[in-house]
């Protein structure tokens, strides 16, 4: 009986299972999340080698002329190592892991999530997932105020495939931008792209020109109508504020129009 009942943990039925509990399951790019693994026995006793906690999200990717979505693992943390769980056992092991700084914000089609894994050698790993949002930190923050002021209007946040612009990763998040004021005569769109650099922030910003006569026309045509340009905001210009960083980015964005 008790060899039947480890041939059956091995695949899953009578096996350990895990819980993740969070504190708060909000929290800021680059912030911290508390929170406590709570793992019970099965059947049988089991020897868990290691717990992962991974932090997940989606991006799409063109294939075959189509928009397909694919999962992406940020990073993993390891909550723990070495633990022989007796057959009903019950333990809580409590956590504080700090996300990386590039970690996607939540907003609208951009799903963060974290899933939790027990590494139990000739068994099925048990899972757990929890969803998260992940909301902007203040050097964010002040940008997306600064573009608000600047009169452009969120249209749309994605996670695009783009591994020589992820910087590790195999995507990058996306904020595209419509104008709705002054800029709305020069410009079709506005996408920018965040990258963390500690106190510091740079920008990667498209500025997709609106087409003006025929030579504009043959330079939308031909894909030349975007410029692509990067922005360096050290930490000291960020705390100064919406104002002083919307006329930052108000005289960048007039460079190239």
């Amino acid at each position: 009986m008790s060899m039947f009942k480890k041939v059956m943990a091995s695949v899953g039925i009578g096996s350990a299972t895990v819980d993740t509990r969070l504190e708060d399951a909000r929290a800021v790019a680059g912030g911290k999340l508390h929170g406590v693994v709570a793992i019970r026995g099965g059947q049988v006793e089991q020897q868990i080698d290691a717990i992962y906690l991974y932090l997940n999200t989606q991006y799409e990717k063109e294939e075959n002329d189509r928009k397909v979505k694919r999962e992406a693992e940020i990073t993993r943390f390891e909550v723990t190592k070495g633990i022989l769980l007796k057959a009903g056992e019950v333990r809580e092991i409590p956590f504080t892991i700090t996300l990386p700084e590039r970690t996607p914000v939540s907003y609208r089609s951009t799903p963060v999530w974290l899933k939790t894994g027990l590494d139990i050698k000739m068994a099925l790993d048990p899972g757990d997932q929890d969803y998260l949002e992940i909301l902007p930190n203040d050097n964010m923050n002040t940008v997306l105020g600064a573009l608000d002021e600047l009169g452009f209007r969120l249209r749309e946040v994605t996670n695009e495939h783009a591994p020589r612009l992820g910087k590790g990763l195999p995507f990058v998040q996306e904020f595209e931008y419509v104008p709705t004021r002054e800029f709305r005569g020069a410009l079709d769109e506005l996408e920018v792209m965040f990258f963390p650099q500690g106190d510091d922030l740079e920008l990667v910003m498209q500025v997709d020109r609106k087409a003006r006569g025929l030579r504009g026309a043959f330079a939308e045509a031909m894909g030349t109508d975007e410029s692509l340009i990067r922005v360096n905001l050290t930490g000291n210009e960020l705390r100064r504020g919406v104002d002083v960083v919307s006329r930052q980015l108000h005289s960048i964005i007039s460079r190239y129009i």
